[in-house]
């Protein structure tokens, strides 16, 4: 962990570009920094994935056109431990790049963007990959 999950409706698929989106939150959430200047969020641990929704209802349909409003739901999810100021700042840095890359879009139609940010506790979290290792070494 640190993980985002990005949830949106198909029909904003075409107009915008969803997997620059993810790379834009993740290079984001590698620039977030403590109070002590340290990286708040180990390289390895960085995941951004997109998914749209399968089947979806916006809003009262009263979109003009066929594919009705647009919808694009971001999370983060991270372990315990961070600051009320760190935790602030990470969504503060992710809001805003979510405001830039969905800054044209928001011109052309209108669409909800939500950014939620959840803490533990978790109940069981194991960690069984090796990711970490490559950006572990010195």
């Amino acid at each position: 962990m640190p993980h985002v999950v990005v949830l949106y409706t198909p029909n904003l698929e075409r107009e915008t570009d969803m997997t620059s989106l993810c790379r834009a939150l993740a290079d984001a959430m590698l620039s977030v920094r403590d109070e002590g200047d340290k990286q708040v969020f180990p390289t390895g641990g960085v995941r951004v994935m997109a998914y749209p929704a399968t089947h979806y209802a916006v809003a009262d349909g009263s979109s003009p056109g066929s594919d009705g409003h647009g919808f694009v739901y971001i999370n983060l999810r991270m372990g315990r431990g961070r600051s009320e100021a760190v935790q602030k700042a990470a969504g503060s840095i992710l809001s805003e790049t979510a405001r830039k890359h969905f800054s044209d879009l928001r011109e052309r139609r209108r669409f909800g963007l939500t950014l939620q940010i959840d803490e533990g506790p978790e109940v069981f979290d194991a960690k069984l990959g090796n990711l970490h290792d490559i950006f572990q070494r010195g």
